[in-house]
């Protein structure tokens, strides 16, 4: 669950800006084992499960099932009528 406020950052896409060239060097050996899309996603602040978006604080579930906006945290709805399980 996303708030009104955060929709207009889920249509930034994420892209290379720079585009790859004939001229660029390959890359080397110990370039291709670093870490880079892995240090983009955090973690649950709940559940410690990876989250879905860039930015995110909690997961799709543990949001869904507290009624609050998954990137900033803010209450949207009520969920104390809702039937809800763990499982």
């Amino acid at each position: 669950m996303v708030c009104e406020n955060c929709i207009s950052k889920l249509r930034q896409l994420p892209s290379s800006r720079r585009k790859l060239k004939i001229t660029d060097k390959p890359l080397q050996q110990n370039d291709k084992f670093k870490k880079t899309s892995a240090d983009k996603f955090k973690k649950c602040k709940i559940c410690k499960k990876v989250t879905h978006r860039e930015g995110a604080y909690y997961c799709q579930d543990c949001s869904y099932q507290k009624g609050i906006c998954a990137l900033c945290g803010r209450k949207i709805s009520n969920t104390t009528s809702y039937r809800q399980s763990a499982t």
